[in-house]
């Protein structure tokens, strides 16, 4: 026994769905007029009114059980089952029907739920994917079913096209991680296998590998999200097992290279002012030969070398040398003093 959720937006869609097929049978309901398609949607969009704010209202449950257990699942058997379940998925107080379908080996039947309760409250979809695990087990266990068996030993021959996907994709994805290590390694062995890996991230952006929330993963045209491969592929249980570090997804390298991109330009705005700084100080390209340099443009080092000879040469001043009195002569005579 296997449980498939959905959550929906259409009831006419999916009573049309499960109403279409051969030999469908309702085996039970609640709170609805079971007359022609039209009758029973417009039962469940009535009740939508208590709360029109809610954007998917439809509750969709597939409760599949194995071809060994269809000699016991009468239709009370697989309705009373199916009403458990309801209890331990927290589905109450609320309008519903069961669809039994016979167009398979597998024995199954579809509840088609009003995630709107009679009392106008949402049915919350929080966490039901455990407790979809758990109430399976519990009723497998109670009543003795038989319980699936391993994916790897699925025949897969006999599946439809995307479930025969889904298969090829799990088998895939196994392999890899015997090899794989890191991210990388799992896309590169995924791709050599025609499968590509994607990240997703929150609302459908990502600036960065902590915005990812889950993966995709796409061969030969259909896509399908990790978790609807097999609940050990979401994005989470796959990171343990690679180690927990965060794949490279791109999106990193493309902001390093965004955070680096202003230091390039400094670094080549600089280098004008800079190739001005040698021009201002050289001779020039374009100076006459022996033209006179301004002071500003010789060196500092020869500058004051320069100045030193000047003041050493022709005048000295005589405060300088207070107690020298024939050089005190000297030079008031050469003043014509």
């Amino acid at each position: 026994m296997i449980g498939k959720i959905k959550k929906g937006k259409s009831f006419g869609g999916c009573i049309r769905y499960v109403m279409g097929k051969d030999n469908a049978e309702i085996i039970g309901s609640d709170g609805v007029l079971l007359g022609n398609n039209r009758e029973i949607a417009d039962s469940f969009n009535c009740q939508c009114l208590l709360n029109p704010k809610i954007k998917q209202p439809v509750g969709h449950i597939a409760l599949s059980f194995k071809p060994e257990d269809k000699p016991v699942l009468s239709n009370e058997f697989m309705a009373k089952i199916a009403m458990e379940y309801m209890d331990l998925m927290g589905i109450r107080n609320t309008q519903f029907i069961l669809v039994r379908h016979h167009h398979t080996d597998n024995p199954h039947c579809h509840l088609v739920y009003n995630r709107i309760g009679y009392d106008g409250k949402v049915i919350s979809s929080q966490g039901d994917y455990k407790r979809n695990e758990i109430a399976t087990k519990r009723l497998k266990d109670k009543y003795g079913l038989t319980y699936a068996e391993d994916k790897g030993k699925t025949n897969v021959t006999k599946l439809h096209d995307s479930e025969r996907i889904k298969y090829e994709i799990y088998h895939a994805v196994k392999q890899a991680l015997k090899r794989a290590r890191t991210w990388k390694e799992l896309v590169v062995g995924l791709a050599l296998q025609g499968i590509k890996l994607e990240f997703v991230g929150r609302g459908g952006k990502m600036k960065s590998a902590g915005d990812i929330q889950g993966i995709r993963l796409t061969k030969d045209g259909l896509t399908f999200k990790g978790s609807q491969i097999s609940r050990e592929f979401s994005f989470a249980k796959l990171n343990a097992i690679l180690g927990g570090n965060s794949p490279d997804t791109g999106v990193d390298l493309e902001v390093k290279k965004q955070n680096q991109a202003p230091s390039n330009r400094n670094r080549k705005e600089q280098e004008p002012s800079n190739m001005a700084f040698i021009e201002s100080n050289g001779l020039g390209l374009f100076s006459s030969f022996g033209e006179s340099v301004p002071e500003e443009q010789i060196p500092y080092d020869e500058l004051l070398r320069k100045r030193k000879k000047k003041k050493n040469g022709k005048g000295l001043d005589y405060k300088s040398a207070p107690n020298n009195q024939s050089l005190k002569c000297k030079t008031l005579k050469s003043m014509n003093l």
